[in-house]
C-alpha cells in the first residue's frame, strides 16, 4: 500500500514538473512574440520615418512626395486595428514612387540622397526580416497552444492569443536591385 502511494506521489510530481516546464516554456515564447513584436514596430516606424524624410527632402517629384508622404503618416498615425493595411499601403506606395530605377538614381543624385537612399533601402529589407522572426514566434507559440494539456489545465494563464501580423512587405525592386 505505501509503496503504490509512493508510485503514484512520484507520477505526480512528474506530471507537475512537466506540466511547469511546459507553462515556463509557453511563457518565454510569450516573452519572444512580445520582443519580436517591439523589434518589427521599431523596423516598421523606422521605415515610415524614412519615407517621410525622403517626402519631405525635396529630392522626390511633387506628386510622389505627396503620395509617399500621406502613406507613410497613415502608417506612423494607425490604431492597431488598422496598422496592417497602412503599412501595407506604405508599401505599395514605396513600389509605386520607386518602381523604376531612374527614380532611384534621381534620388541618389541629389545632395544628400545617397544616404536617404541607402537608409531607406537597409529599412524595406529589415522590415521583412523583422515581421517573419514576430510570426515565427506567433507560430510556435499557437502551435503549443493548441496541445490538449495546455488547454485542459489552462497552462497559457489570461495570455491573448497571440495574432501574427500580415502585411504586404514586397520591397522596390529598384531599391533593392541596385544594392544586392
Amino acid at each position: 500500500m505505501t509503496a503504490t502511494l509512493i508510485w503514484i506521489l512520484v507520477a505526480l510530481v512528474a506530471i507537475g514538473l512537466y506540466l511547469s516546464w511546459t507553462a515556463g516554456r509557453l511563457d518565454r515564447l510569450h516573452a519572444r512574440i512580445d520582443a519580436t513584436r517591439a523589434g518589427l514596430d521599431a523596423q516598421l516606424l523606422r521605415r515610415a520615418s524614412v519615407a517621410q524624410e525622403l517626402a519631405t527632402s525635396g529630392v522626390l517629384d511633387p506628386a510622389a512626395s505627396i503620395v509617399l508622404y500621406e502613406a507613410a503618416h497613415a502608417a506612423r498615425q494607425a490604431e492597431e486595428e488598422h496598422r496592417e493595411v497602412a503599412e501595407s499601403e506604405l508599401s505599395h506606395a514605396l513600389r509605386a514612387v520607386f518602381a523604376e530605377a531612374p527614380q532611384v538614381e534621381g534620388v541618389r543624385q541629389a545632395p544628400g540622397g545617397e544616404e536617404a537612399a541607402r537608409e531607406l533601402t537597409e529599412a524595406v529589407r529589415r522590415v521583412p526580416m523583422a515581421r517573419r522572426f514576430h510570426n515565427d514566434a506567433v507560430r510556435a507559440a499557437r502551435a503549443l497552444r493548441r496541445h490538449r494539456k495546455v488547454r485542459w489545465f489552462r497552462l497559457a494563464g489570461h495570455a491573448p492569443f497571440p495574432l501574427a501580423f500580415e502585411m504586404d512587405d514586397e520591397p522596390p525592386p529598384a531599391l533593392t536591385d541596385r544594392a544586392a
